[in-house]
């Protein structure tokens, strides 16, 4: 379905069948440290302590001694494909035949809030729409009584650069991410605070429908009163559906487990995975889940603690989640993406960190047609610069799009004079990475 959106505002995405026609997004903010996780580099261990022979672009104070730090965790092969990881990640390792992993990813900018807008939008400026709200404004919802779009954040707190990892942008606003609490009621204020005869909020409505209709007629070009409209109706379906999917209650004890919803480390961030896969299953678009509050993965100091302390936390969960789609005849047709918005540098930050790193990272896919057991690219021998198959952000993004079975230089919206796509490939230079995907890509 390409259903659920607004009259006068229906899109050009230029679709054709795609391998998947859902997404779900683990974003690992703070920029989760390749060496440490999934990109051994032997010659790094080896000059442990040494000077880095190029002068390394730091960003933040601590690094000056240019001093190259090797891994403190042992890394080995996984699966018939023997991609390698960590002993961090030995969940996520345990899946190595079902994952793509690209190691030459690279950004524009080392800094938190530009990173991430690169990751998700493709520029590092401000307001611009995501890809999710690009996903959803192009293929809509199947699930009329759900939203296409749905973010399930950490009920402890927003990640660095809160709800902009969501934003609509310049894109109407029906298409910005919901977000979903795992903790008390699923999405707020969705029932009234005391309880009402049918009747009267029957009433209610019509009159709120009314005095909607007739703003709606005088002011026909609001697109966020068009939103604020078809997100109350929304809501009043919600009412039903979304308590019904979002009850894990069902769910049988093995799931429980594999997920780790009754582990104090794991069953925060399991919670969510597994609303993620029950909101896929029920015809949401594109899920986002957000890593633990914060900045996790931004180890400037204490490295070897902190980072094994956000690994436990997260990948036992992420790896259900990929287990459990597999299981249920999902993740052919539902791309998940593990990622962060930058890598770590090779070099020390204050003897026991690692500073952000631009010019080299890496990230997981699984399902969606992306190549299973495949490992795309490769950094230099200290993992500071993606030297081999370099892969930006705006080719990432176009892969994705591809993958739903959208052109990312078709699918636009007409913004300050002319058609804006989320890749701009005419400066970005953006195209489909077809080494990852399975079958020509064009």
């Amino acid at each position: 379905s390409t259903g659920g959106h607004p009259a006068g505002l229906e899109p050009r995405p230029g679709h054709f069948p795609g391998r998947a026609k859902a997404m779900i997004q683990l974003f690992q903010n703070g920029g989760p440290s390749q060496m440490d996780l999934f990109d051994p580099k032997p010659e790094l261990a080896k000059r442990h302590g040494q000077k880095h022979p190029d002068q390394v672009e730091s960003f933040q104070p601590g690094s000056q001694t240019n001093e190259l730090m090797g891994s403190p965790f042992k890394f080995r092969p996984y699966g018939n494909c023997g991609m390698e990881f960590s002993e961090l990640l030995p969940q996520l390792g345990s899946l190595a035949d079902d994952l793509c992993l690209v190691r030459s990813m690279f950004s524009e900018n080392n800094n938190h809030p530009q990173g991430l807008r690169a990751i998700n939008t493709g520029k590092i400026f401000p307001g611009r729409p995501t890809l999710g709200a690009w996903v959803s404004y192009a293929l809509g919802t199947e699930n009329q009584n759900l939203p296409a779009y749905v973010v399930l954040r950490d009920p402890e707190g927003y990640n660095s650069g809160g709800t902009m990892a969501w934003d609509n942008g310049w894109l109407p606003a029906l298409y910005r991410g919901t977000e979903f609490q795992s903790k008390g009621a699923p999405v707020l204020d969705l029932h009234p605070a005391q309880p009402r005869p049918e009747s009267i909020q029957r009433n209610n409505l019509e009159l709120l429908a009314w005095f909607n209709e007739e703003h709606r007629r005088r002011y026909p070009g609001e697109s966020e009163l068009e939103a604020r409209i078809l997100h109350y109706e929304l809501a009043a379906r919600m009412q039903l559906a979304a308590e019904r999917v979002l009850d894990l209650s069902g769910e049988t004890a093995a799931t429980r487990e594999m997920y780790g919803l009754d582990n104090p480390v794991t069953g925060n961030y399991g919670t969510r995975c597994l609303m993620a896969r029950r909101l896929v299953e029920s015809g949401v678009r594109f899920v986002q889940v957000t890593a633990p509050s914060g900045m996790p993965w931004d180890n400037h100091g204490g490295l070897k603690d902190a980072i094994a302390k956000v690994a436990a936390t997260t990948d036992g969960p992420a790896a259900a989640l990929i287990h459990d789609l597999k299981s249920r005849g999902l993740l052919e047709s539902t791309i998940v993406l593990w990622t962060g918005e930058f890598g770590r540098l090779p070099i020390s930050q204050n003897g026991d960190g690692r500073d952000h790193n631009r010019h080299a990272f890496g990230l997981l896919l699984a399902g969606g047609g992306f190549k299973a057991g495949h490992v795309h690219g490769a950094t230099d021998e200290f993992g500071y610069k993606a030297v081999e198959d370099r892969v930006s952000c705006p080719d990432l993004l176009a892969t994705l799009l591809w993958q739903l079975g959208l052109d990312h230089d078709r699918l636009s919206h007409p913004h300050a004079g002319r058609d804006e796509t989320l890749t701009d490939s005419a400066v970005s230079g953006a195209r489909v990475v077809a080494q990852i995907v399975d079958g020509a890509a064009g």
